[in-house]
């Protein structure tokens, strides 16, 4: 099986690399092959040369896609699935928001026959003002 991940980027300069390397890690540990699918939208720091980089560095695993301007998160993600090959994909944040490590569980449970499976966030462990806030704000 193929696994593709489709990260949308935009101004990612101070954790793309980091991100890279523990995202990596994750899927070097995984059965099968896998591909990283960057797209960067219309970042105005290094993110775009960051991405060059890393595709030049591993030109059989990582791929990026660069918008001419911010086109928002929705069309990289789009662009990301259109030049995904992966027989399965995972969508995933640049800023490490969500953790690299769910992946395992994600291909697991997609082995085991679901079409879809999609993290949910959970509130454990937050502070109990940072949930109201947030439980606020999406009301």
């Amino acid at each position: 099986m193929l696994l593709s991940l489709v990260v949308p980027c935009f101004n990612e300069e101070d954790v793309l690399a980091r991100f890279h390397t523990h995202v990596t890690k994750e899927l070097d540990a995984l059965e099968g092959d896998f591909e990283i699918v960057y797209v960067d939208d219309g970042s105005r720091d290094r993110t775009l040369p960051i991405l060059r980089d890393l595709a030049a560095a591993d030109s059989a695993r990582v791929r990026f896609v660069s918008f001419s301007r911010n086109f928002g998160k929705e069309a990289a993600m789009l662009a990301g699935l259109r030049h995904a090959a992966g027989d399965a994909v995972v969508i995933m944040d640049a800023d490490l928001q969500h953790p690299p490590e769910l992946v395992h569980r994600m291909v697991a449970l997609h082995a085991e026959g679901y079409d879809q499976v999609v993290a949910r966030r959970t509130r454990e462990g937050d502070r109990v003002t940072r949930t109201l806030t947030a439980r606020l704000y999406y009301r």
